[in-house]
C-alpha cells in the first residue's frame, strides 16, 4: 500500500480525538482561550450536558476579520510570540482546539475587536465570515457535538454526569483565576475578586471554613514557591475530587505532585481517604514541560525528585504546626504555672499506675523503647512537657493557668474513654486512647530506624528495568532502613535491613519497582514502616476503658498540646472536639 497524505477533515478529526474527549474538554479549551484573551468575566451555558449546545461568552480582546479567518486553521495561535516552547506562560498554545472542535460539531464564532467599526461572525462549517452586530469580546457556540463522529457520541455519559464534568473544569479554572468571574448555566456563580478562602468555600463547600491550614513556603534555593491551603487531617473526602493542584497557574493532574501530597499525609490519614487542598506551585517555566499531552493537564518536571521533596517537606512541616502553636502558648505562660512542680520533662501517661509525685499529683513513667530492636538512639528528647497544678496553690491561680491552655482543664471522664475538659466557653472532649497513641507514635518517630547489617546479602532477581527503578529510589529506601545496590544487571542485593523486621523482600522490591515506574517514586516501604510503628504505638498507649484521675487527665491534655500532628491519631481519627457554648445553646433551645 502506497503512502498518502490524509485529507484535512480526517486530520482534524484525529486531532479532535486527542483534544476533544467530551463536552468538558470543549469547555476547558474555550475558557482557556478566553482567559488568554484577557477576559475577566466568562459565562458558560450548556444544554443536555453539552452534547446539544455549548456557549462560551467572554469580555476579552476579541479578533478582527483576519485573525478570525486564521483562528480555525490547524496550529494557528496568538500565543508563543517568540516561538519558545520552554517559556510557556499561556493557558493554551497548541493551536489545535478550534479546528478540532469545528471538525466534530457545528461551531460559530461572534467576535469584536476594540476600535473596529463592527463585529464579525464565522460559520466554521462553511468558512463564511460576515459582519455582525456583536460588540464586545467573543462568543463561541458549539452545537451537535460529535454529530460527525457518531462512534464518539455513543460513549458520552448521561447529561447529569457530563454537566458535573463541565462544572469540575469551571471550578478548577475558577480556583486558578480568582481575578475572573465565572458563571455556569446561570446556576453556579464564582464572583470576580474573591480571595482564595472565599473561592475555596464556593468551590469545595462551607465545611472547610476554619479547617484549612495556610501554606506559604520557598525552597532553600528559592527556585520554587508553594502557596495555598491544605485541610486539617480530620477533614477528608472519599475521593480526590477536592484536590486542586496548579503549576505556574495551570490546573494539572500530575503524579509527582499527587504522590507528594499523599506522602505528606501518610501518617495522619488512612490511605483510602483524601485531604482537601488548593496548592499553587511556582517555578521557572523552563524547569517544567507543559507540552506533554494535548489536554495540557500533565506536566514533566526537570527535577521531579527535587519538586517532590520540597512539597513533602513543606506540607509535613505545616501539618506538624497544627498544635505546635499550642505548645508555644503553654511555654509563654510558664510564669503562671506553679513553680513547685517537679515532674520530669519527659513524663508521659501510659498505664496509669504509679505513685504520687512530690507535687502531690499522680504521674506515670514513659513507655520503654527497646532501642536494641527497631530504633537507634538520637539523643535525649524533650518531647513531652507536663504542666500540672499543685494542690498547694490557690484554685484561682490554677484556673488562670488552665485558662491559657488550649485544651483547658479536665473536669471528668465519661465511659472510661473520653476526657471532658473546659476552657472559657467551650466544652472539650478528648479521646484518651487516640491522644496517647499520637503522643507515643511521635515519640517513637524521634528515633532513627536501626539498620541490621547482613553477613550474607539477600539477593532478589528482577528484570533489568525493575533494577533501574529500585536504584532510582535507593536513597529514600536507605532513610527507611533498607540499604540496596545492584547485583549484576538483573538482581538487587539487600545489604542492610530494618532491625528485627522480616518481610517478603522479593514482593516488596517488585512492588517498589512497579510504583516507581508508574509514578516516579515509591511509598511502599514508608507505608509499611508507618503501619508497624502505628501498631506498636497503639499497643503501648492508654486504652479505652482505663480509669484516669484528674491529674492524669490533665497530664494527657498537656502532652497532646505539645505533640506535633496532635489533632488526629495515627489512623486519622480525631483526637479532640471543641464544642462552643453557642452549640450547646442550640441543643437546649436557648438561641
Amino acid at each position: 500500500m502506497s503512502v498518502r497524505v490524509l485529507p484535512d477533515f480526517l486530520v482534524n478529526q484525529i486531532a479532535a480525538g486527542e483534544v476533544v474527549e467530551n463536552p468538558a474538554s470543549v469547555v476547558k479549551e474555550l475558557v482557556e482561550n478566553a482567559l488568554d484573551a484577557g477576559a475577566d468575566q466568562i459565562v458558560v451555558d450548556i444544554v443536555d450536558g453539552g452534547r446539544t449546545s455549548i456557549s462560551v461568552v467572554d469580555n476579552g480582546r476579541g479578533m478582527d476579520r483576519d485573525d478570525l479567518s486564521r483562528a480555525i486553521l490547524r496550529h494557528a495561535t496568538s500565543k508563543l510570540p517568540d516561538d519558545d516552547l520552554t517559556n510557556i506562560t499561556y493557558m493554551g498554545f497548541r493551536g489545535e482546539a478550534l479546528p478540532s472542535i469545528a471538525s466534530v460539531s457545528d461551531m460559530t464564532i461572534d467576535t469584536f475587536a476594540a476600535g473596529a467599526p463592527n463585529g464579525w461572525s464565522l460559520d466554521a462549517t462553511t468558512g463564511e465570515i460576515r459582519p455582525a452586530a456583536w460588540d464586545s469580546g467573543t462568543r463561541i457556540r458549539v452545537k451537535n457535538l460529535f454529530s460527525r463522529t457518531p462512534a464518539r457520541l455513543k460513549f458520552l455519559r448521561g447529561d447529569r454526569a457530563e454537566t458535573m464534568s463541565v462544572l469540575d473544569v469551571i471550578k478548577r479554572l475558577a480556583m486558578a483565576r480568582r481575578d475572573v468571574g465565572f458563571v455556569l448555566n446561570n446556576k453556579w456563580f464564582f464572583p470576580k475578586g474573591q480571595d482564595l478562602m472565599e473561592r475555596m468555600a464556593s468551590v469545595m463547600g462551607d465545611d472547610i471554613m476554619g479547617r484549612m491550614l495556610e501554606v506559604n513556603a520557598k525552597s532553600e534555593s528559592s527556585d520554587m514557591k508553594l502557596t495555598g491551603f491544605i485541610s486539617v487531617p480530620t477533614l477528608r473526602r472519599a475521593s480526590s475530587v477536592d484536590q486542586y493542584l496548579f503549576v505556574n497557574g495551570r490546573p494539572i493532574k500530575d503524579k509527582v505532585v499527587v504522590g507528594a501530597l499523599r506522602a505528606a499525609y501518610m501518617d495522619v490519614m488512612h490511605a483510602r481517604e483524601f485531604p482537601l487542598c488548593a496548592l499553587f506551585l511556582e517555578l521557572n517555566p523552563s524547569h517544567v514541560d507543559v507540552n506533554v499531552s494535548p489536554a495540557k493537564t500533565e506536566v514533566h518536571f526537570l527535577e521531579p525528585a527535587h519538586v517532590r521533596a520540597f512539597i513533602i517537606k513543606t506540607l509535613r512541616e505545616k501539618l506538624s504546626e497544627t498544635l505546635a502553636n499550642v505548645a508555644h502558648n503553654i511555654v509563654a505562660h510558664d510564669d503562671v504555672v506553679p513553680k513547685q512542680m517537679n515532674i520530669p520533662a519527659n513524663n508521659i501517661v501510659r498505664d496509669c499506675v504509679g505513685g504520687a509525685s512530690s507535687a502531690g499529683v499522680f504521674h506515670v513513667s514513659a513507655p520503654h523503647v527497646d532501642n536494641t530492636r527497631f530504633f537507634a538512639p538520637r539523643g535525649t528528647s524533650d518531647f513531652v512537657v507536663n504542666k500540672l497544678a499543685s494542690h498547694d496553690v490557690a484554685q484561682t491561680t490554677v484556673d488562670d493557668a488552665f485558662s491559657e491552655m488550649p485544651l483547658g482543664r479536665a473536669i471528668g471522664q465519661i465511659g472510661d474513654k473520653y476526657i471532658l475538659a473546659t476552657r472559657e466557653n467551650n466544652l472539650i472532649i478528648v479521646d484518651q486512647h487516640a491522644a496517647h497513641e499520637r503522643i507515643t507514635y511521635e515519640r517513637v518517630r524521634q528515633h532513627e530506624i536501626k539498620r541490621q547489617p547482613l553477613l550474607t546479602p539477600i539477593v532478589i532477581n528482577l528484570r533489568a528495568e525493575d533494577v533501574a527503578a529500585v536504584l532510582d529510589v535507593s536513597d529514600e529506601l536507605k532513610s527507611s532502613g533498607l540499604v540496596v545496590d545492584a547485583f549484576g544487571d538483573d538482581a538487587i542485593a539487600i545489604f542492610e535491613k530494618p532491625a528485627d523486621w522480616d518481610l517478603n523482600w522479593a514482593n516488596l522490591l517488585h512492588d517498589i519497582a512497579d510504583e516507581v515506574r508508574a509514578n516516579g517514586h515509591s511509598v511502599q516501604l514508608n507505608e509499611r514502616l508507618h503501619l508497624k510503628l502505628a501498631n506498636w504505638a497503639c499497643h503501648h498507649s492508654v486504652r479505652a476503658g482505663q480509669k484516669l484521675d484528674v491529674s492524669q487527665m490533665n497530664a494527657l491534655l498537656r502532652d497532646i498540646e505539645n505533640t506535633t500532628r496532635g489533632g488526629q491519631c495515627n489512623h486519622g481519627r480525631p483526637v479532640y472536639k471543641i464544642i462552643p457554648i453557642s452549640d450547646l445553646d442550640i441543643i437546649f433551645e436557648r438561641s
